[in-house]
């Protein structure tokens, strides 16, 4: 009984340390939210300007950047100087494909990370660091967008729509993604946060008769509001610093969880011995 009582403890330890990884990644993504939310969608900081105020917990050269009145849009008032402009047009999107399953020579051996939305379910925190699948070169040939760089926003496009992830690693998609390449006019990090905004128009735009599908054709023209460089730039600057931190912690959570599944059924057969469990888990510490 003591010794199961040990392995309690330890495992319990495991969980608390995972759980508490979970909630500071909550607690990220809801910041780096609400500062998106206040930039550019409440506008707070042109607000403040407008009424002669300095826009609260923002440096002077952030302050700065920012214009001191609206004007009308066809998405209502927006900062002066602001554009809008269809999603499209901003933001290069590509789909992705599936190759022939029952062709072994696309999928083995597997060379390229290859997603579709399956890898999302469930997913903890925005950001996919690994997939179920990989193709071969050969396979990733079949895939017209071919490997989109690390850095990429995922969108699933169907079944269900909305998923949202950053890939940390390069990777082919499948046809239930749109995808949103870095190095567009809107970076990742702000679309990613716009997408959550703004899913409700998203979903709005999908169709079908089997399941819902949002389109590439019908995302593109969607109408964003395209602030300028420097002001993107000072978003992605903070939202970076959060979204590296979040990713951080993601990896260590999914390394403490396989360790505990691991751990677990060799705890209970004896198979391994407390002490050696404790020297794995400080190892990983």
């Amino acid at each position: 009984m003591d010794e199961q009582r040990n392995i309690g403890s330890l495992l319990g330890a495991l969980d608390d340390r995972i759980s508490l990884l979970r909630e500071t990644n909550a607690t990220l993504d809801a910041i780096a939210q609400a500062l998106f939310k206040s930039w550019f969608v409440d506008f707070a900081p042109v607000h403040a300007k407008q009424q002669g105020l300095p826009p609260e917990g923002m440096i002077d050269a952030t302050a700065e950047l920012f214009p001191d009145g609206f004007e009308e849009s066809e998405l209502g008032m927006v900062p002066a100087g602001w554009r809008i402009a269809p999603v499209g047009n901003v933001v290069e999107t590509v789909g992705g494909g599936t190759p022939d399953t029952k062709d072994a020579s696309f999928w083995e051996p597997g060379e390229h990370c290859w997603t579709t939305p399956k890898d999302l379910s469930g997913a903890q925190a925005p950001v996919l660091l690994s997939t179920e699948r990989k193709l071969s070169t050969k396979g990733l040939a079949k895939v017209s967008s071919g490997l989109l760089p690390a850095g990429t926003l995922l969108l699933s496009s169907r079944a269900p729509i909305g998923y949202l992830a950053i890939a940390s690693n390069p990777l082919a998609i499948n046809q239930g993604y749109i995808a949103m390449l870095p190095g567009s006019a809107l970076p990742p990090l702000y679309m990613l946060f716009w997408c959550k905004q703004n899913m409700d128009t998203i979903k709005g735009r999908a169709n079908g008769s089997t399941f819902m599908e949002i389109s590439k054709k019908a995302f593109r023209p969607i109408p964003v509001v395209v602030p300028p460089h420097p002001i993107l730039e000072a978003f992605v600057n903070v939202a970076s610093a959060l979204f590296d931190r979040l990713t951080e912690n993601e990896k260590q959570a999914l390394t403490l969880s396989t360790l505990r599944d691991t751990l677990l059924p060799r705890l209970i057969s004896g198979q391994l011995r407390l002490p050696e469990a404790e020297t794995n888990l400080k190892e990983v510490a």
